[in-house]
């Protein structure tokens, strides 16, 4: 018995990973690219920072690498052959009529299963990788939206403010004439209620900063801001290519590559499916040691087992995958429909945006602060009420807050056309 299984022992012995120096998934894989930790400035914030940022310390970003790196065990699985098998069977358990076999099973895997199989890995590694370059893409494009809502919010802070002060010299002016007897109570009533309007949007403006501001550095993984304030250009409107150009740069956007890139995933599956269909060779080598036979000594045994593929047929698998593909193609059409009209949107917006921008600081802001400032100065010298200076610091203000609106509209037009493009 002993010198029968010595040898299947020593041949399980050498084969065994005990015995083999394999490296783990672990040695074997590149390692994970580790950034280094950049401290959030306590100061002013610029666009380029904010990125960095993000780009280093975003978690969903982080997510993102980590399972690209990930394909790379499965690829490794992928690549492996099976195990063999070692197996004993005694006969009869007396000394003098035992009969023992010893045998190593081999299993030849047929139909292409491991090649099929590496190629489904390395789709899904693809489509990881394509996930990834749309996970930067809108983690960018975010920052950037984010940075620019910071902006819009510290300057409707800094217009609100101003309306205070302007509403307090209003209030000021009106006490001075009601006291003159010049004008009636009423009037100061009116300037007082004025007041507390401008009052209550600083209020909610500052509010609306602290929401934008954390919006931010949420992206970094902050939700507590330390800068104090983000250093940006407002009045430098973006500018993109037509629609027409813009959609020819589509097929290169990386929503769609990601949909691409897991309809192949999908073929490949169909491929793994249809391999398996074919069954598996197992060869069987060995020795029998029969002490009942009237020659006593130890026999070879060879064998071949073959699966008898009449019922299953792993039909039903390669049906799901092919349905499967299907789906992937249907949504690779979606994706691109959807995308083409968010894109045309998106251009469209940008325009209209960046013509109102224009418009509204070459045009109507002008004539609004010239209308307020003579509304001013001539209820100051008497010519007007104060309801005249009410209204035109109501259209000076609204105008303000107007041009705020259409380019925070114009960022975020071009925004969501750099995250359709991962530009």
């Amino acid at each position: 018995m002993r010198s029968l299984l010595l040898p299947l022992g020593l041949a399980a012995a050498f084969l065994s990973p005990v015995c083999i120096p394999i490296a783990s998934a672990r040695d074997a894989l590149p390692p994970l690219s580790t950034q280094e930790s950049t401290p959030e400035p306590s100061g002013t914030l610029t666009l380029e920072a904010a990125l960095a940022l993000a780009t280093a310390q975003n978690p969903t970003l982080s997510a993102a690498r980590i399972e690209v790196d990930s394909t790379e065990g499965g690829i490794t699985q992928a690549r492996v052959i099976p195990n063999p098998e070692v197996s004993v069977q005694m006969e009869d358990t007396r000394a003098a009529t035992r009969a023992t076999t010893a045998q190593m099973n081999l299993p030849i895997e047929l139909g292409g299963k491991r090649s099929a199989r590496i190629g489904a890995a390395e789709r899904a590694r693809e489509v990881a990788q394509a996930q990834l370059g749309t996970t930067q893409a809108e983690l960018r494009a975010g920052v950037i939206g984010a940075f620019f809502n910071v902006l819009v919010a510290q300057e409707r802070v800094r217009l609100a403010v101003g309306s205070v002060d302007i509403a307090t010299r209003g209030a000021n002016a009106t006490a001075r004439r009601v006291a003159a007897g010049k004008i009636s109570p009423v009037e100061e009533t009116k300037a007082q209620v004025e007041l507390a309007n401008a009052q209550i949007e600083r209020t909610e403006a500052e509010a609306a900063l602290i929401a934008a501001r954390q919006s931010l550095s949420t992206l970094w993984g902050n939700p507590s801001p330390r800068f104090s304030e983000a250093d940006g250009n407002l009045d430098a409107l973006p500018a993109r290519p037509g629609a027409g150009m813009l959609r020819q740069s589509l097929d290169t956007a990386p929503a769609l590559l990601a949909s691409a890139r897991e309809l192949d995933r999908r073929q490949a599956e169909i491929n793994v499916q249809r391999s398996r269909q074919y069954p598996d060779v197992t060869l069987s080598v060995g020795a029998k040691r029969d002490n009942g036979a009237p020659e006593r000594g130890t026999f070879p045994v060879l064998g071949v087992a073959i699966p008898l593929p009449l019922f299953d047929r792993n039909q039903g698998n390669i049906y799901s995958a092919i349905r499967q593909a299907d789906k992937a193609a249907d949504e690779l059409r979606a994706a691109r429909l959807r995308l083409d009209h968010d894109l045309q949107q998106a251009a469209s917006q940008l325009e209209v945006s960046r013509s109102s921008a224009m418009s509204l600081r070459e045009t109507v802001l002008p004539a609004a602060e010239r209308a307020y400032h003579a509304a001013s100065q001539g209820f100051e010298a008497g010519k007007f009420n104060y309801l005249e200076v009410l209204d035109a610091q109501r259209t000076l203000f609204q105008a303000r807050i107007r041009y705020l609106g259409v380019v925070a509209n114009s960022w975020q037009a071009a925004t969501t056309i750099d995250r359709i493009l991962g530009r």
